[in-house]
């Protein structure tokens, strides 16, 4: 049953000054009534009316908005409400969004997900795909000579976003548990901002090498957005989960569900289901836990992100 947001019109200082009772008891029933129609709009204003989504901007907003348009007509469909995609500026503006209850149903990387759930204390991972239980990241360059990490040294390198769990976190964190601190390994750090970006850092020679994620590479070069006898990867990184989609955790629990049970139909034998999956670089969507992502918590704060 879908709520209908409720207005209530309250002035508490204009109330009391016009009647001003002076009955005690009055005064507190009045304060009392005004009160709880407080408590019940902020309530009802839980229940969306409209579904805003949005996502970690980890590639061109162009992009994600091709991405989205498919499976946001599915929702609308599934969930008979309208659904909107809401672009960002920055990682952070997606965590702001969730924790400000602006923002619904967001798709999340590992990282951004601990620091949404560290800030909220109520948001929830709903599904995640198949592949990001053993998610990896790719380190590429243009320069021939180099095959390994070791050959990169007193080089310049590019991570994605500085909150990017593929395009930093992880990376970073494998290479310090190698002895590579990148500030003082390389001769200059630079972040790209997106994992597109990254890649176009290297082909361009802006930097000597940089890290993605798999997905994403693997995406680009199907595209032949990538020259793959410039550009290519050297090393991957151990397996660790990656991104989901979340939602606020006042979301109203039975439209919270109702997503759930969407995402998780969505079946690749359908051609039409098959469509949507693929803009995602999904298989099939599996349930997710808040469980999965401490390893990503524990990266982080051995990696001096989080305090």
């Amino acid at each position: 049953m879908r709520l209908h947001a409720v207005r209530f019109l309250y002035n508490p200082p204009a109330l009391f000054s016009a009647i001003e009772p002076e009955n005690p008891m009055l005064k507190r029933t009045l304060a009392l009534a005004a009160g709880f129609a407080l408590s019940l709009s902020s309530a009802l204003s839980q229940a969306a009316e409209v579904l805003n989504v949005s996502a970690i901007p980890d590639e061109a907003p162009t992009e994600l908005l091709r991405k989205f348009k498919p499976l946001g007509a599915y929702l609308e469909k599934e969930l008979g409400m309208p659904v909107k995609f809401v672009p960002v500026a920055d990682y952070a503006a997606v965590v702001e969004g969730l924790a400000a209850n602006r923002v619904d149903l967001a798709w999340l990387g590992g990282f951004t997900f601990v620091q949404t759930r560290l800030k909220t204390g109520n948001a929830i991972p709903l599904v995640q795909r198949e592949q990001d239980e053993k998610f990896t990241s790719k380190f590429i360059s243009a320069d021939p000579a180099v095959k390994s990490l070791q050959d990169l040294k007193g080089k310049t390198f590019a991570f994605g976003s500085v909150s990017s769990t593929s395009g930093s976190l992880m990376p970073r964190y494998f290479m310090l548990k190698d002895g590579i601190k990148p500030e003082e390994f390389f001769s200059r750090v630079a972040y790209s901002g997106a994992h597109d970006a990254t890649v176009a850092w290297v082909q361009s020679g802006k930097v000597d090498a940089g890290v993605l994620n798999a997905s994403v590479w693997d995406k680009l070069v199907a595209a032949g957005k990538v020259d793959t006898d410039k550009v290519k990867v050297f090393a991957t990184t151990p397996t660790y989960y990656d991104y989901n989609w979340t939602v606020r955790g006042t979301l109203d629990p039975a439209l919270t569900a109702k997503i759930k049970k969407a995402f998780l139909a969505l079946d690749p034998a359908k051609p039409e289901h098959k469509a949507i999956l693929d803009l995602q670089a999904a298989s099939r969507f599996i349930e997710t836990k808040p469980e999965n992502y401490q390893g990503i918590e524990e990266a982080a704060r051995a990696a001096g992100l989080l305090k």
